[in-house]
């Protein structure tokens, strides 16, 4: 009995490492983004062009915009997780964190590399944080709650909720470029990779009734 209790233990705190380690890396990956000044993921040129807008940083705007998705779930009756909350804080914090200590990067000898690892970190946090199955992000979650509620397929919902996004951030000044088309490539591959990758067992002795969705259940492929 304290063998299995000793192993739920050290799942769940594998599980809560796996959680905070991806999120502080995909406000990480993020804030990359932007110092290449390559062009940003979908939702993060909607934040730059708010940024651009307000004056607000960065990742203060994600937080915001974060909370707003977040409030969207209530009529779509989602229910968020641990996950879902830690999600709008961490990743914000993350991210304007970063872009303190990591100054401005010039010419594309610097940028490229830097939009590269980016993208590739932002598919290990990704990885990362999924697999901790403490519920998908705001943005994630309003996906999944709109195709549930519309009937369209989950690429239909994505395309529109992304289209309507990158649009309103471009207009807003938000940065559009070779990175918003590398990431768009690149993510699905690389997050689909580092799933199995950081895919957290079930401890000895748990159920298969009692077991916890799986990775693949967690988010819907993108």
């Amino acid at each position: 009995m304290s063998d299995t209790t000793g192993r739920s233990r050290t799942h769940l705190t594998r599980r809560l490492i796996q959680l905070y380690v991806g999120l502080a890396l995909y406000g990480a990956s993020s804030a990359l983004l932007v110092r290449a000044e390559l062009g940003l993921e979908p939702w993060g040129v909607l934040h730059q062009g708010l940024t651009e807008l307000t004056g607000i940083s960065i990742g203060v705007v994600s937080i915001i915009v974060g909370a707003i998705v977040l409030l969207l779930w209530i009529p779509l009756r989602q229910r968020p997780g641990l996950g879902t909350v830690s999600n709008v804080f961490v990743v914000g914090i993350a991210m304007d964190g970063t872009l303190a200590v990591v100054p401005a990067i010039h010419g594309p000898g610097a940028q490229i590399p830097a939009m590269a690892l980016g993208i590739l970190l932002n598919g290990v946090a990704t990885g990362l944080y999924i697999t901790a199955r403490f519920g998908p992000g705001p943005r994630d979650g309003l996906m999944t709650g709109l195709n549930r509620a519309t009937g369209r397929s989950i690429r239909l919902v994505r395309t529109a909720i992304e289209v309507a996004v990158v649009a309103t951030g471009f207009l807003l000044g938000g940065s559009l470029g070779v990175g918003t088309v590398l990431y768009a490539l690149a993510i699905g591959p690389l997050a689909q990779f580092f799933l199995r990758v950081f895919a957290v067992p079930e401890p000895a002795g748990v159920t298969a009734a009692a077991a916890e969705p799986s990775p693949g259940q967690a988010i819907l492929p993108r």
